[in-house]
């Protein structure tokens, strides 16, 4: 027998508590997130509480809100991040050429701006609220108004609206 103590021996072979919460743990993010690469999910998470938590003790704000944006997509959507500073677009989906925007919770107003020019049919946008919780809308780039302008700025309420 191991000289560990939380240890348990389960169905042939000995197993720590650790392994079992770990396994719970996935278990609950692949009901939350079922499309996920769920070695995505703990960093995620762990950005927003280190976001949240240098917040809370500086009244100051990272600079990490767009790539937890990025990070929610993939874990959330199963988005294909692109390289980092790719023109055009920030991921894909399928065949879908992905812009994400991220509404972060230190904005006055929940507006995102659009470039137009971007070569994506497809918008994800994400908002982290005051309370550092994430809500998301996915949108048709089709959907979108001011076809013949070149860059747009819409509001949280607009874009629920376009879903």
């Amino acid at each position: 027998m191991p000289e560990n103590e939380d240890l348990i021996w389960d169905d042939g072979e000995w197993v720590s508590w650790e392994d079992i919460s770990n396994q719970i743990q996935y278990k609950e993010w692949r009901v939350k997130y079922p499309d996920a690469d769920l070695s995505l999910v703990p960093i995620f998470e762990s950005l927003l509480s280190i976001a949240e938590e240098y917040h809370q003790l500086t009244n100051k704000h990272l600079q990490v809100f767009g790539d937890i944006g990025e990070l929610f997509g993939a874990i959330s959507l199963g988005l294909k991040l692109h390289r980092n500073y790719a023109q055009g677009s920030d991921a894909r989906l399928g065949n879908d050429f992905v812009e994400v925007k991220t509404i972060t919770p230190f904005k006055k107003y929940d507006t995102v701006e659009i470039n137009l020019a971007g070569n994506f049919n497809k918008l994800f946008i994400v908002k982290i609220n005051r309370d550092y919780e994430v809500s998301s809308l996915f949108v048709d780039r089709k959907n979108l108004p001011g076809k013949g302008s070149r860059k747009l700025r819409l509001q949280w309420d607009q874009l629920k609206s376009m879903v």
